[in-house]
């Protein structure tokens, strides 16, 4: 499966939203887009990396604008594990 990065400047995650996301990536869940969260990096000032498993751009793209959240640059990456 392709992976993807993408980054929100200005998205200050709830402590409940952050541990939701956690359930998912442990359980695996995959949306109805194919998108899966594998990774999410985040600080208190609203910096947030997400890394998913998805079939492509356009994915990630329905998937962040299903949960309403704006999405900029999408960008497709490999990691070295």
């Amino acid at each position: 499966m392709p992976q993807f990065m993408d980054v929100h400047d200005d998205l200050k995650l709830p402590d409940e939203a952050i541990q939701q996301i956690t359930a998912d990536a442990k359980a695996m869940k995959t949306d109805e887009f194919g998108v899966r969260q594998v990774e999410l990096y985040h600080n208190p000032d609203g910096k947030v990396y997400c890394v998913l498993d998805a079939p492509d751009e356009d994915a990630v793209r329905r998937h962040h604008a299903a949960i309403d959240v704006p999405c900029g640059d999408v960008h497709s990456v490999k990691g070295i594990l």
